[in-house]
């Protein structure tokens, strides 16, 4: 695949948002996405991102979307991430107050597979989504607060064993 880091993805939404990690750049790891990956991303952008951006009428950052085996190992994220597929990313939540409100609008007008209103203990927060390309597949799983375990060494979000008494499924 020819890699166009400004492919756009959708109409605000360019690939390099999604492959740029400084944690990649640092440990020297290609993480160029396959064009399997580009097109999840790509659903994910049209189906999710894209209506969010729309709706809030700001931009929307992206801390981590997709992430190449070696990456994902690098920030110890868990080993079936839908990240290493280009289903997944993490945005950035300029406050709380804004943070709540797109949560509840993705449950409530997005097609998506999972939602975690994600934090970490010291007040950092900042929410994934996903999407699958099989609507069939989304099972719209969502935590309004979803707890990650402290970072490890360089940076990783492992997940704490939150159980699913606390999702809401729609």
């Amino acid at each position: 695949m020819n890699y166009i880091p400004e492919m756009k993805l959708s109409e605000n939404f360019q690939l390099k948002e999604f492959v740029a990690s400084q944690t990649a750049e640092r440990l020297k790891i290609d993480n160029r996405p396959g064009w399997e990956a580009v097109i999840n991303l790509r659903n994910l952008c049209q189906e999710v991102l894209q209506p969010l951006r729309n709706y809030a009428a700001e931009p929307i950052h992206i801390n981590s979307g997709y992430r190449c085996e070696a990456l994902n190992e690098a920030v110890h994220g868990v080993g079936n991430s839908q990240h290493l597929y280009g289903e997944a990313a993490d945005i950035h939540l300029p406050s709380l107050a804004t943070g709540r409100r797109w949560y509840e609008w993705l449950v409530n007008h997005t097609d998506f597979d999972q939602l975690l209103f994600e934090y970490r203990r010291g007040g950092s927060r900042w929410l994934h989504l996903s999407c699958r390309r099989n609507k069939h597949e989304n099972r719209h799983m969502a935590f309004p607060n979803y707890p990650v375990a402290p970072r490890r060494g360089n940076g990783g979000t492992e997940v704490r064993g939150a159980s699913k008494e606390g999702a809401h499924a729609v």
